[in-house]
């Protein structure tokens, strides 16, 4: 054989196995097609919150500027800006050199108040022994002129029943003499009383329990009593209760009827990155006019000072908490024409569009209130591509979050 016959033969041979090789392609590829593998979710139930998160600054729970009642010099002042201070503890005293006279002045008005009474009480004393003596003179001669007609004088005994009224006369009006006295005692001591509650006033002390954010007078500043509104008076210190604070939120009117009192409420301050819990203390129940908000105040205690009146915080309500609720993705519904539907895989692996009715709706999670049961395995993702009735493969894929509900 011819080596061109040689090359003929096995070139033919290559072109054969190669035809072969692509018959056999095509009929592999022209086989049954593979089913098409979707996510899914296994329906469970757990607990649901619906949350709104509002923003606010903290406020000191009380906050007041401590003003003189009495006018006078600081003497002394014990305290600066930062100081914490316990609730009596005396913050300033005040020099008052007119006040001491004038409690000098009213203890000896007291005291010879005092020495007033005293006399009138001798005074009723005599007026007593005098209409006594007089009284029992005039009885006498009233019975010796009743056994002996004509033996005394009528005269006489009219001198003696007139000398017998005066002395009780008298012994009324020493009577009253004394009573008057005593009330007198009375006015003096509210008098002294009162230059006292005066004169205490220059010990200036601290209402309640605090830190001192501002201090505005020094050692020998002259310090008006604030007594009026009109008077522009020098306060001595600002003091702030910060032990518990407060944030004023403004509620929106359709997160209204959610709001309880007692409510404890997540709040989170960014500065510090840690969240700390509240409650929901207090609101006015009206709903502003102009900006359709409730104003309501969530105090929330700081007994390590950490936080600071000032500091930015998010209130984070809950208006609404359902336990074992059961819920799938958001991602996992479809709504046309205010028809919600999921897509959930049988037990046959064939793919069911199915019409549900939904309740609360988180930032994840929407409840499921009928149309879905425990178990139920429903696709997320994109639903473009598939059809009900397609029969596919699934992938179960995990959603559930540390800490139950959102």
């Amino acid at each position: 054989m011819s080596r061109a016959l040689l090359y003929a033969a096995l070139a033919s041979g290559v072109l054969f196995i190669s035809a072969c090789s692509h018959s056999e392609n095509i009929e592999a590829r022209s086989g049954p097609p593979r089913a098409q593998i979707v996510a899914v979710v296994k329906t469970e139930p757990e607990s649901l919150a619906r949350r709104t998160v509002l923003s606010a600054e903290f406020r000191p729970y009380q906050e007041v500027e401590i003003h003189a009642k009495v006018a006078g010099y600081v003497k002394r002042i014990y305290v600066d800006i930062g100081d914490r201070v316990k609730q009596g503890q005396v913050l300033a005293t005040l020099e008052i050199p007119e006040m001491t006279n004038d409690l000098t002045r009213a203890a000896a008005a007291r005291e010879h108040s005092s020495s007033e009474v005293q006399r009138a009480r001798d005074g009723v004393l005599r007026a007593e022994s005098a209409h006594e003596a007089a009284h029992l003179s005039y009885q006498r001669l009233s019975a010796v002129s009743k056994q002996r007609p004509n033996l005394v004088a009528q005269q006489e005994l009219d001198d003696a029943e007139a000398r017998d009224r005066v002395s009780e006369a008298s012994v009324a009006e020493a009577k009253s003499g004394l009573a008057s006295a005593q009330q007198q005692v009375q006015v003096s001591t509210a008098d002294e009383d009162k230059t006292k509650t005066l004169f205490d006033y220059s010990r200036i002390t601290a209402p309640f329990a605090g830190v001192i954010s501002k201090r505005f007078a020094d050692t020998g500043s002259m310090i008006q009593a604030g007594t009026a509104s009109q008077t522009q008076a020098m306060p001595v210190v600002r003091l702030s209760q910060i032990d518990r604070l407060r944030l004023v939120l403004q509620i929106p009117e359709s997160v209204v009827p959610h709001i309880r009192i007692g409510e404890p409420v997540d709040v989170r301050v960014p500065t510090l990155n840690r969240t700390f819990t509240g409650t929901v203390s207090r609101f006015s129940d009206r709903v502003a006019p102009a900006t359709r908000t409730m104003e309501t105040e969530v105090d929330v205690f700081n007994p390590g000072f950490v936080l600071i009146p000032g500091m930015y915080a998010e209130a984070v309500l809950t208006l609404e908490k359902h336990d074992n609720a059961l819920a799938v993705p958001v991602q996992s519904i479809v709504t046309r024409d205010g028809i919600a539907t999921v897509m959930l895989v049988g037990s046959n692996h064939r793919l069911e569009q199915r019409s549900i009715k939904t309740g609360i709706e988180t930032a994840e999670k929407v409840e499921v209130l009928s149309g879905l049961h425990a178990g139920d395995q429903v696709v997320i993702g994109n639903r473009s591509q598939l059809k009900s009735g397609e029969e596919v493969e699934t992938k179960l894929v995990a959603t559930r979050m540390p800490g139950g509900d959102r």
